[in-house]
C-alpha cells in the first residue's frame, strides 16, 4: 500500500496528537502541584509511568518520522541531506535554549538544563550515521537505553555531563531528558520505522479514519505538535494563577 511522497501518514500525526493530550493532561497536574498549592503526586506511581509513557510515545515517532523524511529526500535525490538535519536540529535545539532562559528567569530553582527539545535537536544531528543502518539500529538503541538506565542509579559530584545522562548530586530539574537513555528510544524508532513505513511505503493495511472529526482534530494536534509544546505551558500557568 503505497502514498504520495509529500502525503503524511495520518496515524502518525493521530498518535502524536494523542501525546499531545497525555502531556497537557501531565503538565496540567504537574502545574497544579507546583503553583496551584495542590498535593498531587506526580513523581511516583501511576503519573509518573504516564508521563513517561507519554515521553517515549513521543521520542518514538520522532525516530519513525526521521525514517520517513530520510526515505523521501533519499528518492528526490537531494544533495547534502546532513545539512538539512543539522538546520533542523540546531533549529529545535534552540527552542530548548529559550526554555532554558524562561525557566532560568522564571523558576530558577529546577529551571530546565536538558530537556525533551534539547534531546531531539541534538538527536536530530546525530541520527544521521543510524539512518543507513536500518533494521541494524536495534541493537544500538537496546545498547543506549540500558546504558542509560544503568547511570541512573548513580549520582556524580560534577554537572558537566549532566546532558550525556550523568545526574550529579543535589540538582533537580523540571524536565530531564538525557541523551542516555533517551538517544537509544530515537534509535529504537528508527528500527520500528524501517520496519512499518520501508521507503515512503505502509507495509500495514490501515482503514482511513482521518476524516472523523476526533481523529481529524488529533491529526491536527499531532500535525502542530511543536507549537502547542512552546504555549500551553504559559496558558496553563496563567489560568491556574488566575483561577
Amino acid at each position: 500500500m503505497t502514498e504520495n511522497l509529500e502525503q503524511r501518514f495520518w496515524e502518525i500525526d493521530f498518535l502524536r496528537g494523542i501525546a499531545i493530550i497525555m502531556m497537557i493532561t501531565f503538565h496540567l497536574l504537574y502545574d497544579l502541584n507546583y503553583f496551584g498549592g495542590y498535593d498531587l503526586n506526580v513523581h511516583s506511581g501511576f503519573w509518573l509511568y504516564f508521563g513517561r509513557a507519554t515521553a517515549t510515545i513521543f521520542i518514538l515517532l520522532v525516530g519513525i518520522s526521521l525514517t520517513i523524511s530520510y526515505s523521501r529526500a533519499k528518492k528526490k535525490q537531494k544533495k547534502r541531506l546532513y545539512l538539512k538535519y543539522l538546520k533542523r536540529g540546531v533549529k529545535i535545539f534552540s527552542w530548548g535554549l529559550l526554555i532554558t532562559l524562561a525557566t532560568w528567569i522564571f523558576l530558577r530553582a529546577g529551571f530546565v538544563v536538558f530537556g525533551v527539545l534539547h534531546l531531539i535537536g541534538i538527536s536530530i544531528i546525530m541520527v544521521y550515521p543510524f539512518l543507513k543502518l536500518r533494521l541494524w539500529n536495534l541493537l544500538p538503541g537496546i545498547l543506549f537505553v540500558s546504558l542509560g538506565l544503568y547511570l541512573k542509579n548513580f549520582t556524580f559530584g560534577f554537572s558537566g555531563l549532566m546532558w550525556l545522562g550523568l545526574m550529579p548530586e543535589h540538582i533537580y530539574t523540571v524536565d530531564y531528558f538525557p541523551i542516555l537513555p533517551w538517544f537509544g528510544v530515537v534509535i529504537i524508532g528508527l528500527f520500528l520505522g524501517y520496519i512499518l513505513y520501508p521507503d515512503c511505503t505502509r507495509r500495514f493495511n490501515l482503514c482511513d479514519l482521518s476524516n472523523f472529526a476526533v481523529i481529524r482534530l488529533l491529526c491536527l494536534f499531532g500535525r502542530h505538535s511543536l507549537l502547542i509544546y512552546l504555549i500551553h505551558q504559559p496558558i496553563l500557568i496563567a489560568i491556574i494563577v488566575i483561577v
